[in-house]
C-alpha cells in the first residue's frame, strides 16, 4: 500500500467557511465518481460553529490533506442525543492508501474520550467502498433508512384548519424530548433536552402539533439552499391512525413551499412500514439507501 507524501491531519471541534468550501468541494468530486449518498451535515455545522461561540472542548472535525490539498474527511455529529453519528469520504484518487484507516482512528480516540457509549457509522447502501471499510471496523449492522424526495403535487386541500403547527419555544424543550423519546424507544433523558430557540438558529425550526390547543406531535422543518427537509416527525401514539400525521406532514410541505423550497426530502427508516406508506402517498420516492453501523465502547 503506497503511502500519501507530505500529509498533514487537522481536527478540529467545528467547521470555518475555508473548511465547509473545501469539505463541499471534495463532497462532490466523490458523489460526481460514486453516483451514492453521503450525510455529513455541513450545512447544520457551519451554522451552529456562526452563532456558537463557546469552546465545544470536543473534536468533530478530521480532515486529512496532502500538499496543502484536502484529500480525506471524517466528522462526527450529535444531534441532541448521546450517539454520535459518523460519515466521511476520501479523494478516489487517493483510496486504498490508508487515508479513511488513519482518519478513523482518531475518530475513534475521540469518540473514547467522549461520555457517549454508542457510534454510528454511517455508508450508502450502493458505496462499495464505504462498506468495505466498516467491515474493518467491526462495526455490527443496526438499521437502515430510506431518502425519499417530494416526486408529486401533493393536495394541499387535505390540510384542515383542525390541526394547527406552531413554532416551538424554550418552554416547549422537555416536551419535545420527551417525543424523541418515545418515536425513538429509548428511556427519557432529562440531560438530553436541546432548546429548540437554539435549533432555530442552527437552521432547524421545530412545530409543535396542537389539536384543539392539545399537542398532539411535532415536526422538524429545514431549509438549505432551496432545499427543504422535514425531520422528527411524530404523532403522540394516541392519536395516532386518525389521519392527523397525513395533516402534519401536508402542512409541513405547504409551509417549506411558503419558504420557496424547490425540493423536499425526508428520511425514514426502512422498517417504519407505516410511515413509509404514508410519505408514499403523499407523494414521496425513495431515492438512497443509509445503512448504520454500531460501534460501542470495550
Amino acid at each position: 500500500m503506497k503511502k500519501p507524501l507530505n500529509t498533514s491531519i487537522k481536527i478540529k471541534e467545528k467547521l470555518s467557511q475555508k473548511d465547509y468550501d473545501e469539505i463541499h468541494h471534495l463532497e462532490s468530486i466523490c458523489l460526481k465518481k460514486d453516483q451514492t449518498s453521503l450525510k455529513l451535515e455541513l450545512d447544520y455545522k457551519l451554522s451552529r460553529g456562526k452563532w456558537n461561540r463557546e469552546i465545544l472542548n470536543v473534536n468533530n472535525e478530521f480532515m486529512y490533506y496532502e500538499n496543502n490539498s484536502l484529500i480525506g474527511y471524517m466528522g462526527i455529529c450529535q444531534f441532541g442525543g448521546s450517539e454520535l453519528e459518523v460519515n466521511g469520504m476520501v479523494h478516489p484518487d487517493f483510496r486504498r492508501r490508508g487515508v479513511f484507516k488513519e482518519l478513523y482512528g482518531r475518530v475513534n480516540e475521540a469518540f473514547n474520550k467522549r461520555a457517549s457509549d454508542k457510534m454510528l457509522l454511517l455508508s450508502d447502501h450502493h458505496s462499495l467502498s464505504g462498506q468495505e471499510f466498516i467491515k474493518t471496523t467491526g462495526a455490527i449492522y443496526d438499521y437502515s433508512e430510506y431518502e425519499m424526495y417530494l416526486k408529486n403535487t401533493v393536495n394541499q386541500t387535505e390540510f384542515s384548519n383542525k390541526i394547527i403547527l406552531r413554532r416551538a419555544t424554550n418552554q416547549d424543550a422537555r416536551e419535545i424530548a420527551l417525543q424523541n423519546a418515545i418515536y425513538s424507544g429509548i428511556t427519557f433523558d432529562e440531560g438530553q433536552i436541546t432548546l429548540p430557540e437554539d435549533e432555530d438558529k442552527n437552521g432547524f425550526t421545530i412545530f409543535i402539533a396542537e389539536l384543539d390547543s392539545k399537542i398532539i406531535g411535532k415536526v422538524h422543518l429545514e431549509l438549505n439552499q432551496g432545499i427543504g427537509g422535514i425531520y422528527g416527525f411524530g404523532v403522540i401514539p394516541e392519536y395516532r391512525c386518525m389521519g392527523y400525521g397525513r395533516e402534519i406532514l401536508i402542512g409541513s410541505i405547504v409551509k417549506l413551499k411558503e419558504r420557496k423550497a424547490h425540493e423536499i426530502m425526508l428520511q425514514v427508516a426502512i422498517k417504519n412500514s407505516n410511515a413509509l406508506n404514508l410519505y408514499k402517498s403523499c407523494g414521496f420516492e425513495v431515492t438512497s439507501t443509509m445503512d448504520y453501523y454500531t460501534v460501542t465502547k470495550e
